[in-house]
């Protein structure tokens, strides 16, 4: 009956045999769960065909029936249970793949569990060490900051101890000064008998000189060193000791001409008494009841020299108007007309332009006057200017320019003080290449403000009040003299353009020769001045003005010397100055 079974239905017995031979592999479950139902369908689709079909045999029809029917039986209950067992098999293999997908996502979990402690782990470290770099970075910040402050501390003190010992050098060659002036050869004592301080004065000389170079050298460098003020000291000691010396050379000398007085005196008394024992009563002559006193104090008039040099600058400007005589006076010559105010134009816009701002165009300006005063054709509002175009334009052209120059200075330089600057170097060029401009300008200059000269004109008999203040520097209109302030003004702006010229030169010219009208001029202007008696409110002014402008060059130049005319100023000028009326 297997046989037949198999013989009939083998596609069955492989199903029915296949899930026992490999009930472990993945692959079993999946066939017999796909051939579970088939083969119910071919085993009932056979039997009916064995019951159905051909009579086995003729003998015990009956019995075969009845094992057929047990062998269906047994082949249905051996197909229920294979389907229950396959059942079960899918149930475990469903079962299998559950757990095993449940512990996929337990491990992947688990690792990103691990993963998210890894990082946080890190974060936590990374979050340690930063905090750590911080706290190093603020320690260094607070100790860089420490030493900031410890650094400006320091500065202070240093700024602090070097003007502090600049104070001292400032105060060590004030007195220095002081002493030196004690030391003057021709000071107090030059009767007395057999005393030279020449040898003092040379000493406190080099000694104050030597004590100027060292400030002057440290206030460029920065402050003073202690080694500088130690310097200072032992200079300041043997200054001391040089005016201990000559005052008890000083004491000694006095001493023995005192001794000499007495024995003349001596002698004449003796003499006295032998003349009145010999002569008979005679009246005593009358004594004058006064003497004559020498009036100490300053000068009145300026020197001779100066006031020679003055009038040969006016002289010099005198000629020079003689000179374009026909171009001044030509009013019935239209021709010659044009040509004198074309000249007049190109000889004074260009001035005009100078001011405190011009910057480059300086040396525009500068060319334009060179050119016309070397007879080169310049452009003046748009027509062609020379000099050549008339005999006498040089001398019109040098004598207007140096005018505008002069009152470029009276109006510009009063109201803005460092457009003198620019108008002296431009001045300091053309007077170098044209002196006879300089000239002109001088003699301009000391007519408006005789106080450049200096000299203060005397009123003479005959001179009106009003011809008087013209000629002591005020504008007079219609009887009416101008304010004080105005005045102190225009004089201002004069004297500070002098002063401007005499210290500058034209930058791009050669300066191989000398200045033409240089420091020295400056120099000679400022003893002049104080040798005179100070005028009220002028000389103040103009003195400031003055030193204001100049006073370093000069220092510069006369070094000591300036300083002990500075402390003349200081200790017998000014307690002349009658300010309290």
């Amino acid at each position: 009956m297997v046989c037949l079974w198999k013989e009939k239905c083998p596609l069955f017995c492989s199903m029915m045999t296949s899930p026992r031979d490999s009930d472990t592999e993945q692959q079993s479950f999946v066939s017999f769960s796909n051939y579970k139902c088939w083969g119910s369908l071919v085993c009932g689709f056979l039997l009916s065909k064995l019951f159905n079909g051909p009579p086995l045999g003729a003998s015990g029809p009956s019995v075969m029936q009845e094992r057929l029917r047990q062998r269906q039986e047994e082949q249905e209950q051996m197909v229920r249970a294979a389907y229950a067992q396959a059942s079960e098999q899918l149930k475990r293999f469903d079962e299998l793949r559950e757990l095993k997908r449940h512990q996929e996502f337990q491990e992947l979990q688990e690792v990103m569990e691990k993963s998210s402690k890894e990082a946080q782990g890190q974060q936590e470290k990374l979050k340690e060490e930063h905090r750590h770099r911080a706290k190093i970075l603020n320690l260094k910040l607070r100790e860089a900051e420490q030493q900031r402050q410890r650094q400006e501390e320091l500065e202070r003190l240093r700024k602090e101890e070097g003007q502090e010992r600049l104070r001292r050098l400032y105060s060590i060659q004030e007195e220095l000064l002081q002493l030196n002036q004690q030391i003057d050869p021709n000071y107090r004592h030059k009767d007395l008998p057999r005393i030279d301080l020449s040898a003092y004065s040379n000493r406190g000389n080099q000694i104050c000189g030597l004590v100027s170079g060292l400030i002057r050298t440290t206030s460029e460098r920065g402050f003073p060193t202690q080694a500088d003020v130690a310097s200072t000291e032992r200079a300041l000691q043997e200054m001391r000791g040089l005016i201990s010396s000559m005052q008890q050379e000083i004491a000694a000398a006095l001493e023995e001409k005192k001794r000499k007085d007495e024995e003349e005196e001596k002698q004449k008394q003796k003499e006295l008494e032998k003349k009145e024992q010999m002569k008979s009563q005679t009246p005593a002559p009358a004594q004058q009841s006064g003497g004559k006193q020498q009036k100490e104090g300053l000068q009145v008039k300026t020197e001779e020299s100066i006031m020679q040099w003055y009038q040969q600058l006016q002289d010099a400007a005198e000629q020079c108007v003689a000179a374009f005589s026909e171009i001044g006076n030509c009013k019935g010559n239209t021709e010659v007309k044009k040509i004198k105010t074309n000249l007049q134009k190109a000889a004074t816009i260009p001035v005009s332009q100078i001011s405190s701002i011009s910057g480059s165009k300086l040396r525009e300006v500068f060319d334009k006057i060179n050119n016309l005063l070397s007879g080169k054709p310049v452009q003046t509002e748009g027509q062609t200017v020379s000099v050549t175009q008339h005999p006498q334009g040089l001398e019109f052209v040098c004598y207007k320019l140096a005018e505008k120059f002069v009152k470029h200075g009276e109006g510009e330089v009063s109201f803005h003080r460092d457009s003198a600057f620019p108008i002296a170097v431009v001045l300091s060029g053309i007077w170098e290449l044209h002196p006879r401009v300089g000239d002109i300008f001088l003699a301009h200059l000391h007519k408006k403000c005789p106080y450049s000269v200096p000299f203060y004109p005397a009123r003479k008999e005959g001179t009106s009040m009003e011809e008087y203040q013209r000629m002591l520097g005020y504008e007079v209109h219609d009887s009416k003299v101008e304010e004080q302030d105005h005045f102190l003004k225009r004089m201002s702006g004069m004297i500070r353009l002098y002063a401007a010229i005499i210290q500058l030169r034209w930058p791009y010219g050669n300066k191989q020769g000398a200045h033409p009208h240089g420091l020295s001029y400056g120099w000679r202007w400022l003893a002049q001045m104080l040798n005179l008696e100070p005028l009220a409110d002028v000389t103040a002014m103009l003195l400031l003005d003055f030193l204001e402008v100049c006073g370093n060059a000069l220092m510069k130049q006369y070094g000591i010397q300036f300083w002990k005319t500075m402390f003349f100023i200081q200790k017998s000028y000014i307690p002349r100055y009658d300010i309290w009326g």
